[in-house]
């Protein structure tokens, strides 16, 4: 199960009831049980993704986990930077769903290699998932590897799939307060990209609220507004991937 709702895990896609209606429940039994298998999730999880960071790092990729709210325009980033980029930089990525290829069919038609991964009711990829995922690329010609999770501001932050870097996408249509509401998921990220930029001009958006959330909450993260319909903020994107994609080489 998931540590933080409960859902599925790549090993264990639905609910295993275990309970014991003898009317004798022991509360301390039962929290001392949940911590034990999500230590032990975690734990494996943790072993699975240090074998991948192993893997990416023999093929000296950047491997970026992007990770936000449904509907932030993570793909739409993803789609414009791989439409600007892919002539310097060789892309693969790996799409997390609950359901449909709605993503990958997007990504794919750049003509970057693309690979669906349906979780089903699991609401993150997971290092198992991504293990897998990656066999369908050929990393030998990928400089980055992008990893599109599934839309969760909570579950995707406790699971390490193996990434440099976990980049969190926030939408300025989803209020300036996000970083304090999800806390966990703004401490794990090293980025912070604010989307959807040219849409200020007709929302009550505090940008300025919003930076100051995102550093009490992390102070090192770095911060980058952008707009894919715009353009603004592109180029400081590009040039944050080469230099993160430089220092791995």
């Amino acid at each position: 199960m998931c540590i933080d709702c409960g859902c599925g895990s790549s090993a264990d896609h639905h609910h295993h009831h275990d309970h014991d209606h003898s009317h004798d429940h022991s509360h301390d039994h039962v929290k001392g049980k949940t911590i034990s298998i999500e230590e032990d999730l975690l734990s494996k999880n943790n072993r699975l993704a240090g074998n991948n960071r192993a893997l990416f790092q023999e093929k000296g990729l950047l491997v970026l986990n992007l990770v936000s709210s449904p509907g932030s325009g993570k793909t739409t980033i993803l789609e414009t930077t791989l439409k600007e980029l892919q002539s310097e930089l060789g892309f693969a990525v790996l799409e997390g769903d609950q359901q449909t290829s709605n993503d990958a069919d997007r990504i794919a038609a750049t003509g970057v290699p693309a690979h669906q991964i349906n979780t089903g009711a699991g609401c993150h990829l997971d290092a198992h998932m991504v293990g897998h995922g990656v066999e369908h690329f050929d990393l030998d010609k990928t400089d980055v590897l992008m990893i599109e999770n599934v839309g969760n501001l909570v579950c995707p932050a406790s699971f390490d799939l193996g990434e440099d870097c976990k980049v969190a996408v926030l939408s300025v249509t989803e209020g300036e307060d996000k970083p304090l509401k999800y806390p966990q998921m703004f401490r794990n990220s090293k980025l912070m990209l604010i989307n959807k930029m040219d849409l200020i001009p007709h929302l009550r958006f505090d940008l300025e609220k919003c930076r100051e959330y995102a550093k009490r909450v992390n102070p090192e993260i770095e911060i980058i507004e952008l707009s894919c319909y715009s353009g603004e903020g592109l180029d400081k994107w590009y040039d944050w991937l080469r230099e993160k994609l430089a220092a791995k080489k």
